[in-house]
C-alpha cells in the first residue's frame, strides 16, 4: 500500500444505524490510542452506555437526551456534553431523534464524571478560545480541556468561517497524540475538504478528503488542515488522544515551517 492509499483510508463515514457504532477503532483503523463512536436513537429509546476500559466524552450533535448515572444526572440539549471515566455506566434516553458523537481513549484512573453545558456567548477564557487570524480564524469550545483532569482525552468543538480554513498553518503532533475530526452541520450541498499529508510542504503524498456531516477523519500522523467551500463553515467535534497521561497537552502541535508565514 502506498502513502496515498493509506491516507485515503483515514476518512470514514460514520453509520446512521440505530444504536452505538464504533467508528474509529485501533483494532481496525490506522491508530493506536484514539476511538470514536456514533450513537443514534429514536425518540423515546434508551441506551446504557458502558465505558469499560475507556474514558469517554459524548457530545449531543442532534436532538436532546436525558442521562442518569451514579455520579451525574440531567438533560442535555444540542452541543451539550458529558465526560465519564472508565468502568462507568450512563443510562441515556432520547427526548427526540438523536445523534451523539463520542471520543474515547484508554482510562488510566484519572478523571471524574461531569456535564458540560454549551454556552455560545461564554466569554473567552480556558474553555472558549479564538485561534488563527484572517482566512484561518476559527472558534474553539472545549468539551474537556487540558485544564480538566482526565487520563488521555482533550476534546472540543470548532467552527471556521464561511469558505475559510481551520488548523492553518498546518500542524502535526504525531509523537504525542492522535486526533479525529468528526464533522457535523454540513449536510449537502455544504462541503469541506480535510487535507492529509505526511511531510513538511509535501505535494506528492497528499489527499484532500471531501467531508460532510457524518465524516470522521483520522489524523494519526502528519499535517491536517481543513477548508470549507463558499457558503460552508467547517464544523467538527475533534478528539485528541494522548499516548500517555504525560503527553496529554494542548501545546505540542508542530507547525509546518513551509506555511508558517503564509498569513503575514
Amino acid at each position: 500500500m502506498n502513502n496515498k492509499e493509506k491516507l485515503l483510508k483515514w476518512n470514514v463515514t460514520s453509520p446512521a444505524d440505530k444504536g452505538l457504532n464504533h467508528v474509529i477503532n485501533p483494532g481496525t483503523q490506522d491508530c493506536s490510542a484514539v476511538h470514536t463512536f456514533r450513537l443514534n436513537l429514536g425518540k423515546g429509546e434508551s441506551f446504557l452506555l458502558e465505558s469499560k476500559s475507556l474514558e469517554m466524552n459524548l457530545v449531543v450533535i442532534q436532538g436532546s437526551i436525558s442521562i442518569k448515572s451514579s455520579d451525574i444526572e440531567g438533560k442535555l440539549e444540542r452541543l451539550d456534553s458529558f465526560y465519564i471515566p472508565g468502568n462507568t455506566e450512563v443510562n441515556i434516553t432520547a427526548e427526540s431523534d438523536i445523534i451523539c458523537y463520542i471520543g474515547a481513549a484508554k482510562c488510566e484512573g484519572i478523571g471524574k464524571s461531569f456535564i458540560c453545558k454549551f454556552e455560545k456567548d461564554s466569554p473567552l477564557g480556558p474553555n472558549h478560545e479564538i485561534h488563527g487570524k484572517d482566512s484561518g480564524k476559527r472558534e474553539v469550545y472545549f468539551t474537556i480541556s487540558h485544564h480538566t483532569p482526565a487520563s488521555r482525552l482533550i476534546c472540543g468543538l470548532t467552527w471556521g468561517g464561511d469558505g475559510t480554513w481551520t488548523s492553518w498553518p498546518p500542524h502535526q503532533h504525531e509523537k504525542d497524540l492522535e486526533e479525529v475530526y468528526c464533522y457535523f452541520d454540513m449536510d449537502a450541498p455544504k462541503l469541506g475538504f480535510h487535507i492529509s499529508y505526511l511531510a513538511e510542504g509535501d505535494l506528492e503524498d497528499i489527499v484532500a478528503h471531501p467531508v460532510r456531516s457524518g465524516s470522521m477523519v483520522l489524523a494519526p500522523s502528519g499535517y491536517h488542515p481543513t477548508v470549507a467551500t463558499p457558503g460552508t463553515r467547517n464544523a467538527y467535534f475533534w478528539v485528541l488522544a494522548a499516548f500517555t497521561p504525560q503527553s496529554r497537552r494542548y501545546d505540542l502541535a508542530i507547525l509546518d515551517p513551509t506555511y508558517m508565514n503564509s498569513q503575514d
